[in-house]
């Protein structure tokens, strides 16, 4: 198998080389892709020289040369990319050995299209570890909770099959490169945050997944001072002003997908219509819900109510 490792690339000239290093470990990785997004550190001239190191490594930037975020980022990783599949890994975490063990096996079938794993977790920097163990407590390991494959992922990645998991981490997804071409599905460049989360429910609806090595890290995530996400404290507005945004977009998805399941339609509703909710205050956030409790009774649930009222931090 041929692999091309997208690498959005932003302010992270610390952490870049070790990146790369992990990708172009492995002989079946023919590319790396830096998309260098407009960074105010270093981080462009640590990509110029390590295009001098190892002809697989390939540096690009967005036509003006200006920020765009991470979607937009990853989007021009895929536009470039060349090889039969597709893996991503953040400038700041790095692959394991065994990155691509369980891939080896599984894409023997043909209709499997992707395949993720379990990500750890290594602490950079003091604060890193207390905003990191404030949000995700201790949970070091990120992975869900049981094998799947298919539909069953969707149903648990969306939070309608309880207990699976709600999350994995793009550095452990592979990617069948054409599956993903004739799909026609992108990141979401509008949002800031969250827009991986949104690729990975949407995928797994295009797509036919499974899980690979789930019960050990197959990649390690940086935590550190910078990370954008470790920084919006848990139940504050900013959090549920980005978590909304993140289902407004599934929301508007979901009208257009005719065979996407009704439970799935039903249950991203109700969570997008919890956490319009929980973005508005008084007696108008309980106005609201009230109303819309009417219309959707299922809203009453503790899944769905706990945000809808919860109070800002």
């Amino acid at each position: 198998m041929n692999i091309s490792v997208i690498i959005p690339v932003y302010n992270a000239e610390r952490f870049l080389e070790k990146a790369v290093a992990s990708a172009l470990q492995f002989p079946q990785v023919k590319e790396v892709l830096l998309v260098e997004d407009g960074s105010p550190d270093n981080s462009l001239e640590v990509c110029q020289n390590l295009l001098n190191k190892d002809e697989r490594i390939k540096l690009f930037q967005h036509p003006d040369k200006q920020n765009h975020g991470a979607g937009a980022t990853r989007n021009l990783g895929l536009q470039k990319a060349s090889q039969e599949f597709i893996a991503f890994l953040d400038a700041d975490d790095y692959y394991l050995p065994n990155r691509f063990d369980a891939e080896r096996e599984i894409f023997k079938n043909e209709n499997i299209d992707g395949v993720f794993g379990a990500i750890g977790t290594e602490f950079l920097t003091e604060k890193g570890r207390e905003e990191f163990s404030e949000k995700f407590k201790h949970n070091k390991l990120t992975t869900v909770k049981y094998a799947a494959e298919g539909k069953d992922v969707l149903l648990g990645i969306t939070g309608v099959k309880e207990g699976f998991g709600s999350f994995f981490h793009l550095d452990t997804l592979t990617i069948r490169s054409e599956k993903l071409r004739q799909c026609g599905l992108k990141f979401n460049d509008s949002l800031k945050l969250h827009q991986d989360r949104d690729f990975i429910v949407k995928l797994s609806h295009k797509l036919i997944l499974k899980t690979g090595i789930i019960d050990e890290a197959v990649a390690i995530r940086g935590v550190h001072d910078d990370n954008r996400i470790t920084k919006i404290r848990q139940y504050s507005t900013a959090f549920y002003q980005n978590i909304l945004k993140l289902y407004q977009s599934l929301y508007s998805w979901t009208l257009s997908e005719k065979d996407l399941p009704e439970e799935v339609k039903n249950h991203i509703k109700l969570r997008y219509l919890t956490f319009t909710a929980a973005n508005k205050k008084g007696l108008s956030k309980v106005l609201y819900f009230a109303y819309q409790s009417i219309l959707h009774p299922q809203l009453l649930r503790t899944r769905y109510r706990f945000h809808a009222l919860k109070k800002h931090l």
